[in-house]
């Protein structure tokens, strides 16, 4: 399914005919009653890269949990932190244009990102985005999640060819893409 400027998802064949503006793509559909939210939508185009922090030495108060479902509340953590500034999360807020309120997914939600991408790399490019890579000089991607023990210096990267994990110094500069969580 799409997920279009107005808010509203459509199938792939009501959206062909819709006449309406794409922003994401459904990878998705939450079934846990934990979890908040429908379902989660990725946003059709990389953000140029940018860095998880300004300066190292701050925790900023994300969750170190791989497995948490957070990404939302790690970015507003991230943006909220006057210790130090998070490009990243500023870029993503920048966004906020059409009224969606993207974020930076977590690891846990980058795993079920990275399971759906065969199933939904070829609707982002129907859409005109840019397809999750597979090449492995062009696959990392932030998460908001920091490195469990090291939170004032490393947060994930994860990469979209190999669902693998590396932790890396929150001052580099690597690509992001936010997700939406769909509440209908």
């Amino acid at each position: 399914h799409i997920l279009c400027t107005d808010g509203k998802v459509l199938s792939v064949s009501d959206f062909e005919h819709s006449g309406k503006q794409a922003i994401a793509v459904v990878f998705h559909v939450n079934h846990d009653e934990k979890t908040e939210g429908n379902g989660y939508a990725v946003y059709l185009w990389d953000m140029t890269p940018k860095a998880f922090a300004d300066s190292l030495g701050v925790e900023q108060g994300t969750s170190a949990d791989i497995t948490a479902y957070d990404g939302n509340e790690n970015t507003f953590a991230l943006y909220e932190t006057e210790e130090t500034a998070s490009p990243m999360a500023e870029a993503v807020f920048a966004l906020w244009k059409y009224g969606q309120s993207a974020y930076v997914p977590s690891v846990a939600q980058m795993r079920l990102l990275y399971a759906a991408r065969g199933i939904i790399n070829p609707v982002i490019e129907k859409c005109g985005g840019d397809p999750l890579p597979t090449e492995a000089d062009e696959c990392w991607y932030w998460t908001s999640t920091e490195v469990e023990g090291q939170q004032t210096v490393k947060a994930w990267l994860y990469s979209t060819a190999s669902g693998a994990m590396q932790e890396t110094p929150k001052t580099q500069a690597h690509k992001v893409r936010p997700i939406i969580t769909i509440n209908n």
